[in-house]
């Protein structure tokens, strides 16, 4: 990575301006002190104590990166919607667990990524900021590198990331626009069920319907926190689990997976701090479901 030193940055140390102008955390600077990286201003290397002038050029190289244990290259189908050298968003198919787990070591997203960085020789791993459940389809943010992927982390934080979901549920909703205002704790005895809880962390969820039939309704999501299964479990408390949703109690007689999809994607670049916002239109079995 490179930038040139602006006149308003004349005569910082180097270890302020990554931090305080690039975003550089602590721990970020650190590892590139101590785990290989370098440093360097004019070509020349240098400690974080350099202290900068107006027009020097800084050179930034992170360690390598080591992949996880059981995280393999593997040659898993990748629906790029955007691509630079510091983010990716994917669509995602569902059916397809993001990282891998003891349920699917295999065949994930990651495992996807990694062998596209293979191919195209990117020296990263894999970095997923917005995850996406295994049966949730839709569009899914992924940092390339450390740096992009803890000011992404923060901007998730603070929200700026914003991710607008559709949804299927049997029925139709008593209130056409709401907000649910529930917490979410973990189920006792479960390393993988939510549930609505008191002493849980709290969890506010937006709705619209968009469209009803005769049987179910299409609703437009927006999150304002982001808790595992937080849509799923939200609207199964308010006794509308999604379709398809066995594990919240959704009807998975004509749905085979969650009926829940991530249409729309928006965050502030890591490093250019230009405003991004993706969509991707509603995948062929929902869409079936709410035709019919």
């Amino acid at each position: 990575m490179k930038w040139y030193v602006e006149k308003d940055d004349d005569q910082m140390l180097l270890r302020d301006y990554l931090r305080d102008v690039q975003g550089f955390s602590r721990r970020i600077v650190k590892g590139i002190k101590f785990q290989g990286g370098t440093l360097a201003v004019n070509g020349e290397f240098v400690t974080v104590r350099k202290v900068l002038k107006q027009g020097d050029l800084i050179e930034v190289s992170f360690p390598s990166e080591q992949h996880g244990m059981y995280l393999k290259p593997e040659a898993v189908p990748l629906d790029i919607v955007y691509e630079d050298d510091d983010v990716l968003v994917i669509d995602k198919e569902p059916n397809v667990a993001t990282i891998p787990s003891n349920h699917h070591p295999t065949g994930t997203l990651a495992n996807g990524i990694l062998h596209h960085y293979a191919k195209n020789n990117i020296d990263y791993t894999v970095h997923i900021v917005t995850r996406l459940d295994r049966d949730t389809s839709g569009l899914l943010l992924v940092a390339k590198h450390r740096l992009s992927h803890s000011i992404l982390a923060d901007g998730q934080k603070s929200g700026d990331i914003t991710r607008q979901y559709q949804a299927i549920i049997p029925g139709h909703m008593e209130t056409k626009q709401g907000t649910i205002d529930q917490p979410i704790g973990r189920k006792p005895d479960s390393i993988v069920e939510r549930m609505v809880d008191l002493d849980g962390k709290p969890s506010v969820t937006h709705y619209q319907v968009l469209e009803e039939t005769t049987a179910y309704s299409l609703l437009h999501v927006v999150l304002e926190t982001g808790r595992t299964h937080q849509i799923r479990v939200h609207l199964a408390h308010l006794g509308h689990p999604l379709l398809g949703d066995n594990l919240y109690g959704g009807d998975n007689s004509v749905m085979k997976r969650q009926a829940l999809h991530c249409v729309s994607l928006a965050f502030t670049h890591p490093l250019t701090k230009e405003r991004h916002t993706f969509t991707s239109s509603l995948p062929e079995d929902m869409k079936q479901i709410i035709q019919q």
